[in-house]
């Protein structure tokens, strides 16, 4: 009670009337200042900066026509194997010759390509039908690169037509050479199997790979050529790698959405 009166009589004093009064102290002016400053700059960037969405997903670099597994027509015991990994072949041309019971078999390439991979060593005991190589549908030297990403069906929907991506190859160190650039050419609006993907790459083992997560939407992707690198094709670094890529080499693609205005999405 007493501090009550005390308060109601100086209030009642007539000697405070004539000082003038603080509203804010300086370090509140500063503090005002900057949070108006702060909330003109966000207005500014919601109605004219926009926002950059990417999605990522495992990539591979094929030549863009796929592979196809060479099956033995014949059942019998490998005697020489006459193809090499990483070798680019005509259509027709020998891999293995094979001893049956009526006589030595050739087992021959059916498209022009390349042979990823070999599945049969001499002295082996294959049946008629068995999966002998895998050969990627390639029939010029120079023919150019492309990428396939696979991309969960889910986010396949936001990607526009001619999307930039960057594309983080696994046999490249980035923080070195910097990333590949591309553009998507096409997204498969259809989910692909393992079979589908196995079938394309000539790799079974690829094809649970890229699946493990769910069926994914392939998108095609154009790689961006450039003269002034050795591999012939453009990175973020001025130079690149300074060596060629070679096809079924894995990576990492990051696929750049249309942008967004911030306002978009702050006041749906």
């Amino acid at each position: 009670m007493q501090f009550r009166q005390q308060a109601l009589a100086k209030l009642q004093s007539p000697e405070d009337l004539d000082l003038p009064v603080r509203f804010a102290r300086p370090q509140g002016w500063l503090v005002l200042s900057v949070t108006v400053i702060a909330m003109a700059a966000a207005s500014v960037w919601a109605l004219t900066g926009s926002v950059t969405s990417t999605v990522q997903a495992p990539a591979i670099l094929t030549y863009g026509q796929g592979s196809y597994i060479l099956q033995s027509p014949v059942a019998g015991q490998v005697t020489a194997v006459l193809a090499r990994e990483g070798e680019r072949l005509p259509a027709g041309s020998p891999v293995l010759k094979v001893r049956t019971p009526e006589g030595d078999e050739v087992v021959r390439t059916l498209q022009a390509g390349r042979i990823t991979a070999l599945a049969a060593g001499a002295g082996q005991i294959i049946a008629t039908g068995a999966d002998v190589a895998a050969v990627e549908k390639v029939s010029r030297a120079k023919a150019p690169l492309y990428a396939t990403v696979y991309v969960p069906a889910q986010k396949a929907a936001g990607i526009p037509a001619h999307a930039s991506v960057d594309l983080t190859v696994q046999s490249v160190p980035s923080q070195e050479y910097g990333v590949l650039r591309g553009e998507v050419t096409e997204v498969d609006r259809s989910a692909q199997s393992p079979r589908q993907i196995a079938a394309f790459l000539g790799d079974p083992q690829l094809g649970e790979e890229f699946t493990r997560d769910g069926r994914p939407v392939a998108v095609t992707v154009k790689l961006k050529r450039s003269d002034s690198t050795e591999s012939g094709y453009a990175w973020s670094s001025a130079d690149g790698p300074p060596f060629e890529l070679t096809s079924m080499t894995l990576a990492t693609g990051s696929i750049r959405l249309s942008d967004r205005r911030p306002v978009d999405w702050l006041l749906p």
